[in-house]
């Protein structure tokens, strides 16, 4: 396994839309493989997900994971999951705003609206179909990967740029805001 280099901000990448994996080309050698790679540089940046655009691939592949996170020590347990072609439905119009962060724009946050539960409709890593409710953190991690998918970063979902601010000032002026 390897760790991928984690595109930027500015890198036309970030802002295309992703290219479906025909599922006949799941079980491949070099899908499984960013798959494995995705996961390990998810991982190594203290990440709870991340597309496959992110590390310069038009692919829609997402992973995610929420467990002893050193960045999220106080939000629930999300197994290691693995989407390919997903489809988020909202499940009703009601949102919550809460902080997001972005491994392609390192050291800044800013409050996002999402929707609080979300149908999500893919494939797992093998192939096998799946469909659940998220809600809370884990269907704001779902909605900010699905977003990469679509040419989208969390900037894109801002209602209010105040709120936009470096980590390190997170931690000085806005925590528990």
């Amino acid at each position: 396994m390897s760790i991928l280099k984690v595109a930027r901000l500015g890198n036309p990448i970030l802002r295309r839309g992703a290219d479906g994996i025909p599922l006949d080309q799941l079980s491949s050698p070099q899908i499984q493989k960013l798959i494995d790679d995705m996961v390990e540089t998810m991982k190594e940046y203290d990440g709870v997900g991340l597309a496959a655009v992110q590390v310069h691939e038009s692919r829609k592949i997402a992973v995610l994971e929420v467990a002893d996170n050193p960045r999220y020590p106080q939000k629930p347990t999300v197994p290691l999951t693995v989407l390919v072609n997903p489809e988020v439905t909202p499940l009703s119009q009601e949102t919550e705003e809460d902080w997001e962060g972005c491994l392609s724009i390192p050291e800044l946050r800013g409050r996002v609206v999402r929707y609080k539960s979300i149908r999500v409709q893919a494939r797992d890593r093998s192939g096998k179909e799946m469909d659940f409710v998220a809600s809370g953190f884990h269907a704001r991690v779902v909605q900010h990967e699905w977003d990469h998918l679509n040419g989208k970063v969390f900037l894109d979902r801002m209602r209010d740029f105040s709120t936009l601010t470096y980590l390190q000032e997170l931690a000085r002026y806005w925590a528990g805001k």
